[in-house]
């Protein structure tokens, strides 16, 4: 983390809102053991992406986020997930000009972030990372406890989306096998079978 925490503090104020100071560094997390199994990926490249992959949400109205980008019929192609993409694109550019990384370097993220909520594929393999990062941090205990809220469920219905809905979604085989893993832990965790 001490190598990216430059990116993390210049982006601080745009993760305040939607859990993102929570959903962040736990895809970073994942996004690193990722990174860790493919070493011929861009290792910075995936790593600031996923740092940077959602603090467009912070240029929406928070009602608007949960109510059109997480609870509408086909929320996934809502016009707030394309603008939580595209201000994305615009507030990291941002943040990386001013800590002088270069053009093409802001242009490879933009790419990453642009689309990927509502693309339907990945581009490259730091695109993989990152979109499986992103969905990760889902499975664990606290990405339930704040998710099943954006989607108005209990723990134990937004467990069972997860596992039809979502491991369907991830690129990569070590994704699926955390997805598994992690939740089939937050299951017993959270006492799901029974609550």
């Amino acid at each position: 983390m001490q190598k990216y925490s430059h990116i993390f503090k210049a982006a601080e104020k745009y993760m305040r809102v939607r859990k993102n100071d929570v959903h962040i560094p736990i895809s970073y997390h994942y996004a690193l053991k990722l990174i860790e199994k493919y070493p011929n990926a861009e290792a910075d490249l995936a790593a600031i992406s996923i740092i940077l992959h959602d603090i467009g949400w912070y240029s929406i109205d928070e009602d608007d986020i949960f109510k059109k980008g997480f609870q509408s019929e086909n929320f996934m192609q809502s016009d707030v997930r394309y603008l939580h993409e595209s201000e994305g694109v615009r507030l990291s550019a941002e943040i990386l000009k001013g800590l002088d990384y270069s053009e093409e370097f802001i242009q490879k993220v933009a790419t990453i972030i642009d689309g990927h909520d509502t693309r339907s594929f990945a581009k490259s393999i730091e695109d993989e990372i990152v979109r499986d990062a992103d969905k990760l941090w889902r499975f664990t205990a606290t990405g339930v406890s704040v998710a099943c809220d954006w989607f108005k469920q209990t723990p134990a219905k937004y467990c069972n989306r997860l596992g039809t809905d979502i491991i369907p979604l991830l690129h990569l085989p070590e994704s699926v096998e955390m997805a598994k893993a992690d939740l089939a832990e937050t299951r017993q965790l959270l006492l799901c079978d029974i609550l």
